[in-house]
């Protein structure tokens, strides 16, 4: 929908100045008329040709989320109409492509359709979990609750993210410098000494005949092994997109792992019962509630086993047997969640399960830093010391023989 800058005169005789979609100039002024605002000049806004590039229009945070969401939920706490709590809410976004998703929701809302149905056009900020809770809360008459649970539960999913993401931050720096570092040698240091090394005549040690030997191949095919490096990790992901089969085997492969499985399988069951105790408790069916879990584990493995026991549940049978028969989730989760269906508080149980689960991520990160720290730095200064021990043999050497 175009949009029009517009300046107008109020009934009080002070000028105004805003920015409205609109079909057309006439619509324009016939809704600045509805708002006793007197036209004075309205004009197709001028666009930016970058702005219909899919790169340029940036996206939205789960920050920038969570504040709308909070905001929301205090306006209509406070009794304000739907329609003008999006209207204020656009207007005031400093994002872009926020604020244009905004206005969709609103022009749709004011058009006849649900806040739900508005949201679930914009499937990026307004995820499947997103809708349902919202369309939960307008059946209930209690959005205001939900809107708070959902700023909640992403505050929170958000701080379980960054926690992973923090911890990967040092070690993978590390091994990039590392790595360009010894490209940097061999590429431009090592051919100096090789070199001199040349003009002293003799033969050069073993350990340094192997640094010459390393630094005229990638000189050679340096180009090459950034081409098939690049190919392999394109090629990976890639088939980890387009193939169920083969993305199954990896996501198995990395719950296999020594030290990050432990840490991935522990995330996933925080995720998974933070999202279905938020579901449950806002009324979402269970069977719709273990959809969306299943979808949103990140890890085919675990979204199978979610799969399997949604099936199994709505065959008749409780949640903690095909849960236990998946061999997904630990004992403890699947005792807990036992009681909790028995007990008639599956809600407060799972939100249990989900805060211990995140202080277990907190100890896991905590542990795989301390772990990975000592590791990296013994890996960066053995790879350069090694390296620049072997160009100095051939020295020695040479003041050996001197003497």
């Amino acid at each position: 929908m175009p949009v029009y800058t517009w300046e107008g005169r109020t009934r009080q005789g002070s000028i105004k100045k805003g920015v409205m979609e609109a079909a057309n100039e006439a619509a324009v002024m016939g809704q600045l008329r509805a708002q006793q605002v007197i036209p004075i000049n309205v004009n197709a806004k001028s666009k930016d040709l970058l702005e219909n590039l899919p790169f340029f229009k940036g996206s939205v945070s789960t920050r920038e989320l969570v504040v709308f969401t909070r905001q929301f939920a205090t306006m209509i706490d406070a009794g304000l109409p739907l329609v003008q709590c999006l209207e204020i809410l656009a207007d005031q976004q400093t994002n872009k492509r926020f604020k244009e998703i905004l206005r969709d929701v609103k022009n749709d809302v004011e058009q006849g359709s649900t806040f739900a149905d508005a949201l679930k056009k914009h499937p990026k900020p307004y995820d499947d979990l997103y809708v349902n809770l919202v369309a939960a809360g307008e059946v209930g008459g209690i959005l205001d609750t939900i809107l708070n649970r959902l700023a909640v539960y992403l505050e929170k999913a958000d701080a379980l993210k960054r926690k992973v993401k923090g911890a990967m931050v040092y070690p993978s720096t590390i091994l990039v410098v590392a790595i360009g570092v010894v490209v940097l040698l061999l590429v431009k240091v090592i051919p100096v000494f090789e070199k001199m090394f040349a003009d002293f005549g003799g033969e050069l040690p073993g350990p340094t005949q192997v640094v010459v030997s390393m630094s005229n191949f990638m000189q050679t095919y340096i180009v090459l092994i950034l081409a098939v490096t690049a190919g392999v990790v394109f090629s990976f992901m890639t088939a980890r997109q387009k193939s169920r089969g083969f993305r199954y085997r990896t996501d198995a492969i990395f719950l296999r792992m020594p030290v990050f499985g432990s840490l991935l399988r522990k995330v996933a069951v925080a995720r998974f019962s933070r999202t279905l105790g938020t579901m449950i408790s806002s009324g979402v069916p269970i069977l719709d509630a273990l959809e969306i879990c299943a979808r949103t584990a990140g890890n085919l493995v675990i979204e199978q086993g979610l799969q399997k026991t949604r099936a199994a549940i709505a065959e008749g049978r409780t949640i903690a047997e095909p849960l236990e028969a998946s061999g997904v989730f630990p004992g403890m989760v699947v005792q807990m969640i036992a009681v909790g269906e028995q007990t008639g508080a599956m809600d407060s149980m799972l939100s249990k399960i989900a805060d211990f689960y995140d202080d277990e991520v907190d100890t896991a990160v905590d542990a795989l830093t301390a772990l990975l720290e000592p590791l990296m730095m013994v890996f960066l200064g053995g790879t350069v010391g090694g390296l620049l021990m072997a160009m100095y043999l051939p020295i020695f050497k040479l003041a050996e023989n001197i003497k």
